[in-house]
């Protein structure tokens, strides 16, 4: 979210539309439900375990799915709430990974079954891509056509 108040309320308005499932970082996570000032946009300050109390208010409270990423990406109902494990912290210094999580857990979202489940599963997808891809590239400049190839690998497999 970050520190601009244009785009604070932005997102507080995005609220207002139901989303199905929200996805940011702790400072994010935690700004959005009005429990801190929302760190410095992508650049999170807080640790990722810190905004679980704040993410399972704001699931409550909007009826969403709340995916909070860092080391550990927590995703919760809620009630429930998953901690994902995995991935690589090379991740964090490539630009789009996050995005790209958020497109994958919008498809998800789309997906039968337990919505929890779902986007829990995602995020558990993002990190296997993300390990396979720093085990085969040399730094960020060749990890985006390994995590590329991984995610659609992963796809494949899913299928089979």
């Amino acid at each position: 979210m970050g520190a601009l108040d244009y785009r604070r309320r932005f997102c507080l308005e995005l609220l207002s539309h139901k989303p199905t499932a929200i996805r940011g970082n702790a400072s994010e996570i935690m700004a959005l439900a009005g429990v801190a000032n929302g760190g410095r946009g992508v650049d999170t300050t807080d640790a990722a375990a810190n905004a679980i109390p704040a993410a399972q208010t704001l699931a409550r409270e909007t009826g969403a799915i709340v995916v909070v990423t860092g080391e550990v990406d927590y995703v919760t109902d809620g009630r429930r709430t998953v901690g994902i494990h995995g991935g690589d912290p090379l991740m964090t210094k490539v630009v789009g990974t996050g995005c790209a999580l958020s497109a994958v857990v919008a498809a998800c979202c789309a997906l039968p079954g337990d919505m929890l489940e779902n986007v829990a599963s995602a995020c558990h997808w993002m990190k296997q891509a993300g390990e396979r891809a720093v085990a085969r590239s040399e730094g960020p400049g060749s990890f985006v056509p390994h995590f590329l190839d991984a995610l659609w690998q992963l796809t494949q497999e899913v299928q089979a």
